[in-house]
């Protein structure tokens, strides 16, 4: 048997093949490359819709109405137990989860019960971190004016109960947000380390005592923002990046002019927030003549100013919160 001859191949066709090969060749890089980019770019960032759009001042300021119509609502009152009661049954009414931290405290009129409410919404994001949007819901004790706190304690809980309602429509959104409604902001006498701030300090101290702090990303407290004249002030310790932000969501909806830094720091229901390490901004107008008098009433507020404040913190929620 003759011993069997190779094959010869033309040039032309060893030419043709090479440029095959390396065709095939770019193709499947180009292919691994699309699959690699995919696996490890991550997950897509998670839309939210426009709630800044469905927030509605005129039904916060009828929120705050209702609130107000209860009459004076200082911790341990009738009256405050009533607002507690219309407050819980209008977030359940939307879908919200309300628990309620009941405890009691020293003050320089004795023993006093306070009662936190605390909403979430149902089948929260087990393993995702928390934002935290609070308002205190009791007014300052007075014994000789009748002081029923329109915009301090009325202004903000209004406002938040509208929120509830905005978030109620986007619940992948509401999934990642706690409502906080605190009792006991305001002091008997005054501020001190013991007097005020009851609710929030009760609050963090038992995230502090459980360990849950690090289940909370971040926080807006609002107080006192329905002033006609509205001047949100933020504290020069504000953490900065949620200043930055806030600022932000102003300028894209044409509201900056409303917000502005204090000339000095705000002792308010953020301070025990901030000092467990969730950072927390208070957005209050601090700028407000009738404050802590008889002349804090309905017609000092304003649907527009309600607005304003509850757009901006919607567009922060929904674009920047959870980046």
């Amino acid at each position: 048997m003759s011993p069997s001859r190779k094959r010869r191949v033309a040039p032309n066709q060893l030419s043709a093949r090479w440029r095959s090969w390396g065709g095939y060749a770019l193709f499947a890089a180009a292919l691994l490359l699309l699959v690699a980019f995919l696996f490890f770019r991550g997950p897509r960032r998670q839309t939210y819709g426009q709630p800044w759009l469905e927030f509605s001042g005129e039904k916060a300021l009828a929120q705050t109405q209702k609130l107000v119509d209860f009459g004076p609502r200082p911790p341990g009152s009738t009256a405050l137990k009533d607002a507690r009661a219309y407050i819980k049954e209008e977030l359940e009414k939307v879908g919200w989860q309300v628990g309620l931290q009941t405890f009691s405290d020293d003050t320089p009129r004795g023993k006093v019960t306070f009662v936190n409410l605390i909403a979430r919404w149902p089948n929260e994001l087990s393993r995702g971190r928390l934002f935290l949007l609070c308002s205190h819901y009791d007014t300052k004790s007075f014994d000789s004016i009748k002081f029923v706190g329109a915009n301090d304690g009325g202004s903000s809980t209004g406002a938040l109960l509208e929120m509830a309602r905005v978030l109620s429509l986007h619940p992948q959104l509401a999934a990642q947000v706690e409502l906080v409604f605190f009792d006991g902001e305001e002091a008997f006498n005054g501020f001190t380390k013991t007097d005020g701030l009851y609710g929030s300090r009760y609050f963090a101290k038992q995230l502090k005592k459980n360990g849950a702090a690090k289940r909370y990303r971040g926080g807006i407290l609002w107080d006192m923002i329905g002033d006609r004249d509205l001047t949100i002030t933020l504290a020069p310790d504000s953490p900065a990046q949620l200043a930055r932000d806030i600022f932000t969501a102003a300028e894209a909806l044409k509201a900056r002019s409303h917000f502005t830094y204090a000339t000095s720091n705000t002792l308010d229901d953020h301070n025990a927030l901030n000092e467990i390490s969730i950072p927390t901004i208070d957005l209050i107008d601090f700028d407000y003549p009738p404050w802590h008098t008889a002349g804090d009433t309905m017609d000092k507020l304003s649907a527009e100013s309600l607005q304003t404040v509850g757009a901006v913190t919607a567009y922060y929620l929904a674009e920047m919160a959870f980046r």
